[in-house]
């Protein structure tokens, strides 16, 4: 099996992003870390954020060492995290993207 690698930025992050798709099992960190290793316990798109710990619902979500956004849900140690369980710091929109294509959800076009 082909290793999978995440990317912490920065130590203080409690997500990693994927640097390509990622499935169930072990995933080798890079970067900045605290950990050398986790476990992801679902796919996680490439690109898209894995989280390094559990996280509680409204608790900040951390990347590159600040604040990107906030936890909607609690989020478990290995569970991707995008805009199905959290909401974006600088996109209010955010909650109205779809989670796959990122197109609006909140607008009806004819």
């Amino acid at each position: 099996m082909k290793q999978q690698i995440a990317f912490q930025i920065d130590p203080r992050d409690n997500v990693a992003t994927a640097l390509s798709e990622i499935s169930e099992g072990s995933v080798v960190l890079r970067g900045d870390l605290t950990q050398d290793v986790t476990d992801a316990v679902e796919h996680i798109p490439m690109g898209h954020k894995m989280a390094l710990r559990d996280i509680d619902r409204d608790e900040d979500i951390i990347k590159y060492g600040i604040v990107i956004g906030r936890a909607t849900q609690s989020i478990a140690k290995g569970k991707w995290v995008h805009l199905h369980c959290m909401c974006s710091k600088y996109d209010e929109r955010s909650s109205h993207l779809d989670i796959v294509t990122g197109a609006p959800k909140d607008i009806k076009y004819e």
